[in-house]
């Protein structure tokens, strides 16, 4: 059997499009991978973010599980320092009694977002020190063990929604093997420590009553058309867009500007952080995955589609798949 295939998606807002437009968007996605026969769709937790709509989370997996019958959906990730581990797991304890069995829910310590997003949402910037801690909390509540004294998640005790840590480094690498817990490494953005935090991850291992064997997951972005001088097209585009969208910081650049931009050390920079893009026809993305996915050491593959338009995202996801097999 091959090796799992999943989609990481940020409900992209599009030039020129509304935010209306990028939740119908992600709805079409998620329909396209549950018949491609891909194993999960994850959501993104960012804020203060104009071209990215999935600030909410669970509000965004509750309306696609309604219009979606098999995929499991989840959150990819939750930023758990940013909210309650109560409040999430009331959320995804509903979000499981709603939709049995289709429920992932991903944590990553991070805010998601700029220092000015994160005073606004009344976060404690020594938040994340508890992350560890917010964790077992949270697991506690899902199984209804709750580690607070007096208190029950409900909906949510006894949901047992399973947990996946996500994290760039080696602290959520040996995080989730200290409890047992599956590991999904943002390799799509943060490549450099990929393979050595795989190594830590499955040398530091724990079996726990979630998972008795490492499971590690890596994110990996994908330009896939059947005519592979259209894939390195829609790739260029992907690159210029990412360095107009962090360099310029809402400022509109010109052609000019933003090739200036990308050949200099911050465009440069910006670019590395995408090092790990398969770009061409089916059989090209899928020799380049195999290798990245021996690279990593990866149980599953959590596929970020590239696309200029939601049928060109849409359409990375089907040449990939045909390709790789089901």
């Amino acid at each position: 059997m091959a090796m799992p295939l999943s989609v990481l998606d940020f409900a992209t807002v599009r030039e020129g499009h509304s935010v209306g437009e990028a939740f119908a968007e992600s709805v079409a996605l998620a329909q396209a991978a549950e018949e491609l026969d891909y194993r999960r769709v994850w959501y993104t937790e960012h804020h203060n973010m104009g071209s990215i709509a999935s600030a909410a989370p669970a509000v965004l997996i509750a309306h696609i599980a309604s219009q979606t019958s098999t995929i499991r959906l989840g959150s990819g990730g939750v930023m758990l320092p940013n909210h309650s581990p109560l409040v999430i797991a009331e959320q995804f304890g509903t979000l499981a009694e709603l939709h049995p069995g289709r429920i992932d829910l991903g944590l990553g310590r991070a805010p998601g977002t700029d220092q000015v997003a994160v005073r606004a949402m009344r976060r404690d910037l020594r938040a994340a020190e508890e992350f560890p801690q917010d964790v077992k909390e949270l697991q506690g509540y899902l199984r209804d063990e709750s580690r607070v004294a007096g208190i029950r998640a409900v909906p949510g005790a006894g949901t047992n929604v399973p947990l996946y840590i996500l994290g760039s480094s080696l602290f959520g690498a040996r995080l989730a093997a200290a409890y047992g817990l599956p590991y999904a490494f943002a390799s799509h953005f943060a490549p450099d420590a990929l393979e050595q935090a795989a190594a830590v991850y499955r040398a530091e291992f724990e079996p726990s009553e979630q998972l008795a064997e490492p499971y590690l997951m890596a994110a990996v972005n994908v330009v896939a058309n059947d005519d592979p001088n259209v894939a390195v097209a829609e790739n260029e585009w992907y690159r210029r867009n990412r360095v107009k969208m962090m360099a310029g910081r809402g400022r509109t650049l010109t052609d000019e500007e933003l090739d200036l931009v990308m050949h200099s050390a911050a465009g440069q920079q910006i670019l590395h952080m995408i090092k790990y893009t398969a770009v061409g026809d089916g059989a090209q993305v899928t020799s380049y995955l195999e290798d990245f996915a021996r690279r990593a050491e990866a149980d599953e593959l959590i596929i970020a589609p590239v696309g200029s338009t939601g049928e060109m995202t849409r359409n990375s996801l089907r040449v990939l798949r045909d390709a790789w097999g089901r």
